[in-house]
């Protein structure tokens, strides 16, 4: 395959920095484990459908009085169908578990690979590090409710880090059965409230006023784009395993269309049953009042007190699906990260049992047990008092992770348009590219909201510190790596030229040894 470079330097003295460190079959994660049903169910935990329904969509209904949700959820899909089209094409001619790096160091330099490298690695560590957060809140709720037990949301939260931390080590194909079955789970039970809902709608009928275009007014629509494209979150996570899937070049971009697919019309139809069963006129006050409740009171009314109650296990069954999902994520960024000499040669290691990306894995998991242990420590609200875990862990956090996600997809849209113009893009390729173009826009005036609304999105409020200190965090991810990759550039060159081959790179010195050139 080629590399999509001229420059010779990109296969240069690769045994140097730890190229040699491994054999072969520990230098590569596993191949054939996973299929279309299993990557597509891998890379969907990730959005936590049942965790946005609860959560995102009161918040937006509510705090930012947008009626026109479900409007915003399919516009919000056509622009990452127009983004997975470039997206997708540029998954058939690179396979790397670093993805978002490993393209924007394909298009636009390596040293550009490695700020963005390290952008992901906090990113995608700080949404999955949130939802512990929220995970122990629930779980202390639901101790409190049934059992009246005193549980300080902390403990759940660092027992979800273990179990999550085990699965993380075994099979990638049997963390995607564990991944399944609790996904087609809680969005059944969301698609039952759904056709309730229709059938028994609230004072106002079946309305479809929320897909009216006048609903999408207002100061909070920069606001709601944010939490809207964060509950798509997931989809862009499939490139991640092509080394791990059978026929990469199709099953990648198939589960990519496949899953915005889903998500904006699983997305778009529960917000519309949420407004059918409040009333468009009244969902925002309901909203505001009930917060998260809302979804669980609109399906008491109807479907009775014993599927509410399991509909709240659901909620954190569907939010450790999430977590177990983001962590396979950032196990495989580190691995990836090691394997090209970013991270100690260590990360580049596979357990020779279940060739899972052990080293990356204990990472994200000590990573997870500090800020939670963080938080505890400074927690001095009573049980149940949900502000120091959900206002705080989860939505700083959260949205921290959010905003680095939106900036890698903006760059990987640039990148891609890059990359083929740089291999030599004839007509063929033009619409292709001026889709990634649009997206790549249209991406990154959502990062721009983003940053002007984030007192809004962690509800610090105006002049808060945290308005600039949560996303400086993201600035300086990227600021970091990139003066790393410059540093690597001169006193590393050999390293600095592997940015973004994966194993790639590990082929041409075989190659290299055996006097054969694969490409």
């Amino acid at each position: 395959m080629s590399t999509g470079r001229t420059d010779t330097s990109r296969t240069g003295n690769a045994g140097t920095g730890g190229i040699n460190t491994y054999k072969g079959e520990e230098r590569a994660l596993r191949a054939d484990r996973l299929g279309t049903p299993g990557l597509l169910l891998s890379v969907l935990a990730a959005s936590a459908p049942l965790m946005v329904v609860a959560g995102v969509m009161p918040t937006v209904f509510g705090v930012m009085g947008i009626v026109g949700q479900p409007l915003l959820y399919v516009i919000l899909g056509i622009v990452l169908m127009l983004f997975g089209v470039g997206y997708a094409e540029m998954s058939r001619h690179v396979h790397n578990a670093g993805a978002f790096y490993a393209y924007i160091a394909r298009g636009l330099g390596p040293t550009a690979g490695a700020g963005a490298s390290l952008v992901a690695l906090v990113a995608y560590s700080a949404m999955q590090v949130g939802i512990y957060g929220i995970l122990g809140f629930e779980v202390s709720g639901l101790f409190a409710t049934y059992l009246g037990i005193d549980l300080q949301w902390w403990v759940p939260a660092l027992v979800a880090v273990a179990v999550v931390g085990v699965l993380g080590w075994l099979k990638i194909d049997l963390n995607a059965k564990v991944l399944g079955v609790l996904l087609v789970i809680e969005c059944a039970l969301v698609v039952i409230f759904d056709i309730a809902a229709v059938a028994e709608p609230g004072p106002e009928g079946l309305s479809l006023h929320a897909f009216n275009p006048e609903t999408l007014t207002g100061a909070g629509l920069g606001t709601a784009l944010c939490f809207c494209i964060a509950a798509f979150v997931g989809f862009e996570q499939a490139p991640v395993y092509a080394e791990e899937t059978s026929r990469p070049q199709i099953v990648v971009s198939r589960v990519m269309f496949l899953a915005v697919g889903y998500a904006a019309l699983f997305l778009a139809v529960s917000s519309w049953a949420l407004t059918v069963a409040a009333g468009p006129s009244s969902i925002a006050g309901i909203s505001v009042e009930q917060g998260p409740g809302m979804l669980f009171g609109l399906t008491e009314e109807r479907l009775g007190a014993t599927f509410t109650d399991v509909l709240h296990v659901l909620f954190v069954t569907g939010m450790f699906a999430a977590l177990l999902s983001f962590h396979n994520v950032v196990a495989r960024y580190a691995f990836a990260m090691g394997r090209e000499g970013l991270l100690p040669a260590g990360f580049g290691r596979t357990s020779k049992t279940s060739g899972a990306p052990a080293t990356g894995s204990m990472l994200q998991s000590a990573l997870s047990v500090v800020i939670v242990l963080a938080f505890a420590l400074t927690d001095d609200n009573p049980v149940g008092d949900p502000t120091a875990p959900v206002l705080h862990l989860f939505t700083w956090m959260g949205n921290v992770g959010a905003l680095g996600v939106i900036v890698l997809m903006a760059a990987a849209s640039f990148a891609v348009i890059a990359f083929f113009v740089r291999r030599g893009a004839g007509r063929a390729q033009a619409p292709r590219l001026v889709a990634s173009g649009l997206a790549g826009l249209a991406l990154l005036a959502i990062a721009v909201f983003t940053v002007r609304d984030f007192d809004v999105l962690v509800g610090s409020g105006p002049g808060s510190a945290l308005n600039w200190l949560l996303p400086g965090v993201i600035v300086l991810a990227l600021a970091g790596g990139l003066v790393y990759g410059a540093v690597l550039r001169r006193t590393k060159p050999e390293v600095h030229a592997r940015i973004g081959l994966g194993n790639e790179a590990f082929q041409l010195e075989k190659a290299a040894e055996g006097g054969t050139d694969p490409r």
